[in-house]
């Protein structure tokens, strides 16, 4: 059975809130800070130490409360932040669906002026459709590495912006700046000159707002998510499972390979006697 080849997202742990928060949210809840192996816990209402509570690796409470007791609202306090790269839009509409996290994705309104610029400057071309996907692969913009599949890709924005071209007489002034218009006319029939002409120069502000409709689900996407522990126990045990759509899965693992243990322990069962 034929498979399309898809590129996997890459994860980095930005920040680490600490455990040491959780349990003292916890110890406030019983006014058990004497009982807490931790010392900066067992001080923390006479002699505050928020960089050594905030360097607690264990709690014998935490750990109680979430795997006895089943009480979670405690880890709420303790979070994690996540660069993401290269996960796609069909992915971010799965994440999005997770209520309770932080969540900030590369605008494509903003971003996607490359691509304009490219079909642009293809205007110019002998063989238009040929130079707009030689420039859009080297953008690479999709999930997608199977060669094949990405022509198609490629083919149906270069047809859905050639469509809007031939019916709307302002199509370039929607694509370009007012400052980038003059290189259209000094680089007549140099397709590459005015494609590198039109990427130096100031892009067109909001440029996306008129061109969306070209985005598949299969674009790349960058985002920072940050999520509580509890609200990310929810995310593994539903997106680190067979039942998940791959592409989450690929996710969720990455995010779990980057996941100090000492959170997964909270969280996630196999890690629980780590």
């Amino acid at each position: 059975m034929y498979q399309i080849a898809y590129e996997k997202p890459k994860v980095t742990l930005l920040q680490e809130s600490g455990l040491g928060v959780a349990e003292i949210a916890a110890r406030t809840c019983y006014d058990s800070f004497e009982n807490s192996e931790n010392d900066a816990i067992r001080n923390a209402m006479e002699d505050l130490d928020i960089d050594a509570i905030n360097s607690i690796a264990d709690s014998d409470l935490l750990n109680n409360l979430a795997w006895v007791h089943h009480h979670h609202s405690i880890i709420e306090h303790a979070t994690l932040s996540y660069l993401i790269r290269g996960t796609s839009r069909g992915v971010l509409q799965e994440h999005a669906r997770h209520r309770l996290q932080a969540i900030s994705v590369r605008s494509t309104r903003y971003t996607m002026s490359s691509v304009i610029n490219a079909f642009v400057a293809s205007l110019e071309d002998n063989d238009p459709f040929g130079f707009f996907l030689e420039n859009v692969l080297a953008l690479n913009l999709f999930v997608i590495s199977d060669s094949d599949y990405l022509t198609i890709e490629i083919r149906a924005i270069f047809d859905k912006l050639n469509f809007q071209y031939t019916r709307d007489a302002a199509f370039i002034h929607s694509a370009v700046s007012k400052s980038s218009l003059d290189h259209i006319t000094t680089y007549k029939g140099h397709s590459q000159k005015l494609f590198a002409a039109l990427q130096a120069g100031k892009k067109k502000r909001n440029v996306g707002d008129k061109f969306k409709h070209i985005v598949s689900d299969n674009w790349k996407v960058d985002m920072v998510v940050t999520f509580n522990i509890r609200s990310l126990k929810n995310y593994f045990d539903l997106r680190d499972s067979g039942a998940a759509w791959f592409q989450i899965q690929w996710l969720a693992q990455a995010m779990k390979e980057v996941t100090p243990v000492k959170y997964l322990r909270l969280i996630d069962k196999k890690y629980k006697e780590k």
